[in-house]
């Protein structure tokens, strides 16, 4: 049986700003490149969100509606709609400038049984939205998986030791957690990734899975820590890369019949590592196709060159 995928979280343009020449605009927004891959993966995708209905605010809802995925009641109320300025340095890597909002009516994300919710970055830890955020991973988790990723950033999300109080939370109540080794970096300095990994499984996840640029991700689960080289890619920039991989992650639990209800909730904690492993092996694909492509563009499912029921 298909189970149903609702993502929530913000949706913006970003406008990329390369070394020299001028600026693209994408649309863009972790929750919504997430959602995009998800959809782009063969997987039943919904999005509530909060963008307006100003000329970019449009443009989200025309490729929303155009990947297939359904745009949630209340997600084109905003006054505007958010931006990301991702300034690229000589090697592809962004850094990011925003202007940015954020709502959301718990009541407009529906949580019945059988589905799977997935939050992250800005939208999970910046008031006033945040607690909206929570309101409906709590009000989801009796019925349904979550996962979370934290997709720090730092110019929004203040004091790390307070931001670190919020992605706490949310950790505790997510089933799967993915977060890069940047974020890592800002919300516990010095403490290396392994012992972050063990923390964040102490408080509930059953997999947890920090993501290391063009290094190895390295994924703790079934009580064993394993690492998983990325695969070679020529990069145009890194935009949307753990988007990527998150999504791609995702579907390769979600082919697994390890997400969805209370009961995935229990044959993802007992998994065997080949099951886990061939979705990180997907999410790493994701990754590697979206860095050689300009902007957050990740790969449709015939992409990847993979022979799975879905």
């Amino acid at each position: 049986m298909s189970v149903p995928v609702t993502v929530v979280g913000e949706a913006l343009i970003d406008i990329v700003i390369p070394p020299s020449g001028d600026a693209v605009e994408h649309a863009g927004g972790s929750p919504l490149n997430v959602a995009i891959g998800l959809a782009r993966l063969g997987h039943d995708t919904r999005l509530a969100t909060h963008v307006g209905t100003d000329a970019r605010g449009r443009r989200i809802a025309d490729l929303v509606n155009g990947e297939g995925i359904t745009l949630l009641p209340g997600s084109t109320d905003a006054a505007r709609t958010a931006t990301a300025a991702a300034h690229l340095d000589r090697a592809g890597v962004a850094t990011y400038e925003f202007d940015f909002g954020w709502e959301l009516d718990p009541g407009s994300v529906p949580t019945g049984d059988g589905a799977h919710l997935h939050v992250g970055s800005i939208s999970a830890t910046t008031e006033p939205g945040s607690g909206a955020v929570l309101d409906v991973v709590r009000a989801a988790r009796a019925s349904a998986t979550v996962s979370y990723d934290p997709n720090a950033r730092p110019s929004l999300m203040g004091d790390p030791a307070d931001a670190r109080v919020v992605i706490e939370r949310l950790i505790g109540l997510a089933d799967v957690v993915k977060a890069s080794d940047e974020d890592v970096r800002w919300l516990y300095p010095g403490t290396p990734v392994p012992q972050v990994l063990a923390h964040w499984a102490s408080l509930g996840p059953a997999l947890c899975a920090v993501t290391q640029g063009g290094e190895e991700a390295i994924v703790l689960a079934a009580g064993e820590l394993q690492r998983f080289p990325t695969l070679p890619s020529a990069v145009v920039d890194t935009v949307g890369a753990g988007d990527s991989f998150m999504a791609g992650l995702l579907s390769g639990l979600l082919d697994a019949s390890l997400l969805g209800d209370a009961a995935a909730r229990e044959r993802l904690r007992f998994a065997e590592w080949p099951v886990l492993a061939a979705a990180v092996d997907r999410a790493l694909a994701c990754a590697a196709i979206t860095v050689s492509r300009a902007g957050a563009n990740p790969p449709h499912r015939v992409d990847l060159d993979i022979d799975i029921e879905g």
